[in-house]
This record gives C-alpha cells, sequence and structure tokens, in this order.
C-alpha cells in the first residue's frame, strides 16, 4: 500500500466560517455583498466556465443589469492579429506577450460602461468575465480562480481559449496561445488585484463552487509559507511514458501510461487549503505572488521577482520508451531569441533504475560535426534513423546517480528508469532533435526543432568533459553523529546548488537565504521540525516532494516512523545567492 499523499492538504481551520460552499450558498452572500455596494464585479482567469458561471451565480442574484466583459473586447479575429507576433508560426514555440488587457478593449464600449456605472442610480449591477475589474475601483471585487492543469482538463475537452474560436484546434496549440499570452497576460492583472479582492471563488470544480473571504484566504497562504508544505501533483500519459508510478503511488488503471508527475512546480500545481469540512483549491502561484519575500527570501526575489525558480517532477520510463533526444537553449540563445532572462538548466536524479536503463549525455569523442548535422536533417525528413550509437555519449546509470545538464548540452533519459528531473524551468524551450521515429499520443508527429537546436547544441561537451563536468561529484561537505552531507551537483553554470544527505539521525538545516525543496529519495518517512517551534512537525513519505519557505531559517528533519533506526536520504535544491 502507497504512503505517497497525492491529496495533501493544509489545515487552516477546524471552522467553516467565512467559507460558502456550492452555487446556493455563493448566492446567498452575494445577495449580502450587494446590499452595502449594487456594483460588483467578477474577475475571472481565463478557463472559468463562465456559461455555468452565469447560470448558477449571476443570474439568479437578479441584478439590475448584467454585463459580460467579453462583449467589449475587439473580436477574436483581431485580438489574434494583434498578437501574431508572440504566437508565431511555430507549433510549440512563442514569445512571451507583453500587453496588458486593457489594449484589447474596444474604447467606445467601455467608456459607455464606465458612464453606466458612474451615473448608477442605485440599481445592481454586476460586470463579470476576465477584465471585469477594470471597469470600476468602486466595487466589491469578486476573483474566480482555477489551476493550469484544470484548464488543460477543460482544453481536452474542447473549451476554446479566451476570445478564440479555436473549439476544435489540437490541444498544444490552445496550450501554447495561453501560455504565451493569455496566463502571462492574467497573472500580470491577478498581481495588481491582490490588496482589492474583497472574496475568492475556486472555481476548480464546476459542479461545486466555493466562495471564500479574503481574510480566510489570505489566512490560508501565510499559513503556507509559515511552514513546510507540499504541492498538489498531477499525473499525465506520454509517448514515452511508464508504469513504476502507477504501481508506486497506487494511480488509476486507466490510462495508457504515466509519464510525468508533476509536484513541485507552483506555477502548474495547486494547493489544497482546508476550513473545516471545505477544501479551497488554489494555484500554488498565488503564495509566490502574494509573499514572494517570505517564500523565494529577499535574495532570490531580488534576482527573480515573483517567479519559483526551481522545479522538481518525475520523468518515469519503466517499461516506457527513451525521451526524444533534445537540447535546451544557453542563456544567451533563449535571451536573443525569445527574450527569456533565464534558461532552463536541469539535471536527472535517479530515483529507480533496471540493470538496462541508460542516459543520454553529451556527444562521442571526435565526431564529425558536420556529418551528425546531416544525419539529424536526413532524420527529420523520414529518409533514414538518426544513428544515436554513432554521435551520442551513452552511460549506464545506477539509482541515486546525479547528472547536471546545463544548456546547450545534448541528452535523454533511457527507458526502464524513473528520474527526478531538478531544474530551472521557467518555460517550455526544449528543442527536440531526433524522436526515434514516433508519432505522439494523439497520432500526430512529434515537432523537431533542429533550427534551433543546432544553433544551441555546445560541440565541446564530448565524453571526457561530461565525465569531468556533468557526472555525479558525491563531494562530502560536512559530517556528524549519525549523517553526511554531500554535493551532488548542479554544474557552475547552473545557479541551483543540490545537496544529498544521508542520515539516520537528526539532521540540521538552513535555507542559505533560499526557498529550499526537497524529496524524500530513500526511506519510507521522515518529520520536519521547527529549531524554535514556529511550525508544527511536518512528516513526509518516500518521492513526496516538499517545499521549506526562506524566511523558516533553520530547521531539522529526522527519520520517523518505519523509518527510524535506518539510514534514509534527501536532495535538497536551493538558489546560489
Amino acid at each position: 500500500m502507497t504512503t505517497f499523499d497525492k491529496y495533501p492538504t493544509t489545515i487552516v481551520s477546524e471552522r467553516k466560517h467565512d467559507v460558502w460552499e456550492g452555487s446556493k450558498h455563493i448566492v446567498e452572500q452575494l445577495k449580502t455583498i450587494a446590499l452595502d455596494n449594487n456594483l460588483i464585479a467578477i474577475e475571472c482567469y481565463p478557463g472559468i466556465d463562465l456559461d455555468k458561471l452565469y447560470r448558477d451565480v449571476i443570474q439568479p442574484l437578479n441584478a439590475d443589469e448584467t454585463i459580460f466583459t467579453d462583449d467589449l473586447f475587439y473580436s477574436h479575429h483581431t485580438i489574434t492579429d494583434m498578437i501574431k507576433s508572440n504566437l508565431t508560426e511555430d507549433d510549440v514555440f512563442g514569445t512571451f506577450s507583453p500587453h496588458s488587457l486593457k489594449e484589447f478593449l474596444d474604447d467606445k464600449k467601455v467608456k459607455a460602461v464606465k458612464e453606466k456605472m458612474k451615473n448608477n442610480d442605485k440599481k445592481t449591477i454586476i460586470i463579470y468575465g476576465m477584465g471585469a475589474s477594470l471597469f470600476t475601483e468602486e466595487c466589491s471585487l469578486i476573483y474566480v480562480d482555477i489551476s493550469r492543469w484544470e484548464i488543460q482538463q477543460r482544453f481536452q475537452q474542447g473549451m476554446p481559449n479566451w476570445k478564440a474560436n479555436n473549439q476544435n484546434e489540437q490541444v498544444s496549440r490552445k496550450m501554447k496561445r495561453s501560455y504565451f499570452f493569455e496566463w502571462p497576460l492574467a497573472d500580470r492583472l491577478k498581481k495588481t488585484l491582490l490588496s482589492k479582492v474583497d472574496f475568492w471563488i475556486d472555481g476548480n470544480d464546476i459542479e461545486n463552487l466555493k466562495l471564500i473571504s479574503k481574510e480566510k484566504y489570505l489566512q490560508g497562504l501565510k499559513q503556507i509559507v509559515s511552514q513546510p508544505f507540499r504541492l498538489v501533483p498531477f499525473f499525465a500519459p506520454g509517448i514515452w511514458g511508464g508504469e513504476w508510478m502507477r504501481e508506486k503511488f497506487d494511480l488509476d488503471k486507466d490510462p495508457v501510461n504515466f509519464a510525468w508527475c508533476f509536484n513541485g512546480v507552483p506555477e502548474e500545481n495547486s494547493i489544497f487549503l482546508q476550513y473545516g469540512d471545505c477544501i479551497i483549491q488554489t494555484p500554488a502561484n498565488n503564495v509566490v505572488f502574494y509573499y514572494p519575500t517570505e517564500l523565494l527570501g529577499n535574495k532570490v526575489y531580488g534576482r527573480f521577482g515573483s517567479e519559483f525558480p526551481i522545479r522538481f517532477n518525475f520523468l518515469d520510463t519503466i517499461k516506457g520508451q527513451n525521451l526524444s533526444l533534445q537540447v535546451h537553449p544557453t542563456t544567451e540563445y533563449i535571451h536573443e531569441e525569445f527574450g527569456a532572462h533565464y534558461t532552463q538548466d536541469e539535471s536527472y536524479y535517479i530515483l529507480h533504475s533496471e540493470e538496462d536503463a541508460v542516459v543520454y549525455l553529451g556527444l562521442k569523442e571526435n565526431i564529425e560535426k558536420e556529418e551528425m548535422i546531416k544525419d539529424l536533417k536526413e532524420a527529420k525528413k523520414g529518409n533514414k534513423d538518426f544513428d544515436d550509437e554513432k554521435f551520442v555519449n551513452r552511460m549506464r546509470i545506477k539509482k541515486h546517480d546525479h547528472y547536471s545538464i546545463p544548456g546547450g548540452t545534448i541528452h535523454s533519459q533511457g527507458k526502464n528508469s524513473v528520474v527526478l528531473e531538478i531544474s530551472s524551468t521557467p518555460n517550455i524551450y526544449t528543442f527536440k532533435l531526433w524522436d526515434w521515429g514516433r508519432v505522439d499520443l494523439d497520432g500526430r508527429p512529434r515537432p523537431i526543432h533542429l533550427h534551433h537546436g543546432l544553433n544551441t547544441i555546445q560541440w565541446t561537451r564530448d565524453e571526457n568533459w561530461v565525465k569531468e563536468h556533468l557526472t555525479s561529484p558525491n563531494q562530502l561537505i560536512a559530517e556528524g553523529e549519525g549523517w553526511y552531507e554531500e554535493k551532488t551537483g548542479l554544474h557552475d553554470l547552473e545557479f541551483i546548488e543540490t545537496r544529498r544527505h544521508w542520515f539516520s539521525k537528526i539532521v540540521y538545516h538552513e535555507t542559505h537565504d533560499s526557498v529550499n525543496v526537497f524529496n524524500l529519495v530513500e526511506g519510507e518517512e521522515a518529520i520536519v521540525e521547527s529549531i524554535n517551534g514556529e511550525f508544527e512537525p511536518f512528516i513526509v513519505h518516500y518521492a513526496e516532494t516538499f517545499i521549506i519557505p526562506e524566511h523558516i531559517k533553520e530547521y531539522s528533519i529526522r527519520p520517523h516512523g518505519p523509518s527510524v533506526g535506518k539510514t534514509i536520504a534527501t536532495i535538497k535544491a536551493f538558489v546560489r545567492v
């Protein structure tokens, strides 16, 4: 039986006070709000089911006038044309939209609505949809939020993008529009509203919406940054996916496989906050937006702003296939080509491996560069298979190996292993060079990006360079009774530091002026405890990723439960500052 908690929840309050569950109770509360302020703005993150929100919540309020913001923006044709340069013609890559939401509004319609609100003679007016907060500050502001994972599920079910008539477009294209346009746009607006929102609505479960007061919501977020916490993991299939996570974490039997587990990615994951018997699901990014210095630390926040710069996720290829042969851009390339200020440096921590498991990392000695380029181009055309054995360095791997993969390094995870990927991944710029001639789960060929890939490969990173610079250094840093600490990576080109602790007794930690991200990579159970009693003891289980906010400063970890008396291990990541 698995001990991995797939639904980690933070208990904020034993009472369900200032939390309303279900459309009926939400309507009753909003009617009370309308008695105090007859202007109500309901701001919505893109991806909210606006039709159902209208039927179940807005229409029953019986307002004197209801205004839908989508009617006040330019047409979907005009908006798509305005962001054409950001979306590009590429199937995967674009550039992040610098626009503000106001740029897409029809000025004449906006003026008319603002005049109507300004001259309102105590009629109840409700304005709802994306951008509702832009029309008046003299209102009660409700924010309807949703997780990115839920948005992706709705795309799968045929939901279009915001202001786009693309219900039948492939999901990857919808995701691209969200990633480079809608989400940056909505997040920039959200950050300006944090102090203004009066109530939040959890819009993830369309059949059971939940309303929470600003005070109770902030109580939950404040508690999150005052203790160790976990994000709600989600699991996704992939063409190369495996079976280890399905068995180890007791996952559903129906999906074709499980390739990914996103379990330490605030941009993608959610947090569960519990009030009485009611659980509020909120994007983990909101914690970063509201309390960036408490979570990240002043130095990390000063360097990255309100972005979480460390990412933990699993890649499972047990009984599966190789990942694509790929390369990530160097910092210089990603800045010049895409305008991003840091790149996808990463590492592979081997959580589990079979005897035949390998990692592809770097190039073989003395290869002919032009010959390899020609081979890749012919493979992309479908004229031949790429001869990876001739050009790419391949190494046998074992459990607890750790390999650094700075941008510009050609790499791939082979079949029959489970990788804990520790990386700085603020973006999706993975340049596939060769994909073993496969099509994806949707039957479409997987996109190959030779132009970008060949321009970013660092050709001097051959077998000898990889062995010297990228293979587990396991440098002893410190030791004491019942424990020792190793530096396992990452390369000096990368800004993330990783430390592994092996311990059978208590280990004392510091945050190093940075948020700390952990995974229990060996052992059944550990407990995280406060040095000065500022948070309750926090129990973690094998393979669970957990986060320690920077402002905690000092804490301890020791074996717990079935692990008492045994030697267990954690991997810890923080930003070098």
